[in-house]
């Protein structure tokens, strides 16, 4: 039986959420919620971006009211802290939001006053729930497949001439596989802002999903230097129990090889 998890929306929508019973555990790519919608109550997995997206206010009220994400805040704090050690200006970055969902980082950044943020996402109902929830934050915002970019898509990209990358709460699970971040990675210019975060189990030597290979050939090959890094609570899983994740804040050296 679920557990009512009513609670105001941003803005004045409101929405009744259900979430499974806190005793029954699930992997984090599976779990679900049930959501009141104009024709019943909807089961809707939380990896369903592009249904999550179509109802407005749904994901901000889900992860952010409920499950108290943390990650866009997180981040940003850290890459400003960054910036500042560095003598940077936020206004002089041109930042590719990798997976950029309904724009809750591209809210981050521009609050920060980072100059242009563009958006990337491979599903198209991002792109419309970002201008319908955020309109203006984003400079652009490009509906890609990162891992089979054309030579025209990514000249377009070269094109922003981006001095950062940033890519949150959006690696693993096989919505941004590691071959689509060194993509966006590579797009970037040379002595470019990294930031990302990611789950604990990607980087431990038990990661299947490549990349922890990848993250530790990039710093051990010198195509990535870290600046700095911290374990912190993500959100919370539908037990009521912390998930983890690492948050990287790194400078681009090189590209990343195929």
């Amino acid at each position: 039986m679920a557990q009512d998890a009513q609670l105001a929306g941003l803005g004045t929508r409101r929405l009744r959420i259900a979430l499974p019973e806190p005793s029954i555990s699930y992997e984090q790519d599976s779990e679900w919620c049930l959501v009141e919608h104009a024709d019943g109550w909807r089961e809707i997995r939380f990896h369903d971006y592009a249904e999550i997206y179509s109802i407005e206010g749904l994901y901000e009220q889900l992860f952010y009211d409920i499950l108290k994400c943390n990650s866009p805040r997180t981040v940003c704090s850290l890459l400003k802290a960054e910036l500042t050690r560095a003598g940077a200006n936020p206004g002089e970055l041109r930042v590719l939001d990798l997976g950029a969902g309904n724009g809750l980082m591209g809210e981050e950044l521009v609050g920060a006053g980072v100059a242009s943020v563009v958006g990337v996402d491979i599903i198209p109902e991002a792109r419309e729930a970002a201008l319908r929830d955020r309109p203006g934050v984003y400079a652009d915002f490009h509906i890609l497949d990162m891992t089979a970019l054309s030579e025209q898509q990514r000249a377009e990209l070269r094109g922003h001439r981006f001095t950062a990358l940033t890519c949150v709460a959006a690696l693993g699970f096989d919505d941004i596989p590691p071959a689509a971040f060194r993509g966006a990675f590579n797009v970037v210019d040379d002595g470019g802002w990294v930031a990302f975060t990611i789950k604990d189990s990607f980087l431990s030597d038990q990661d299947s999903s490549g990349f922890a290979g990848l993250i530790k050939n990039a710093i051990s090959d010198g195509r990535l230097e870290i600046r700095s890094s911290q374990h912190y609570q993500h959100r919370l899983a539908t037990t009521g129990e912390p998930l983890h994740y690492q948050a990287i804040i790194g400078r681009k050296v090189a590209d990343l090889p195929d």
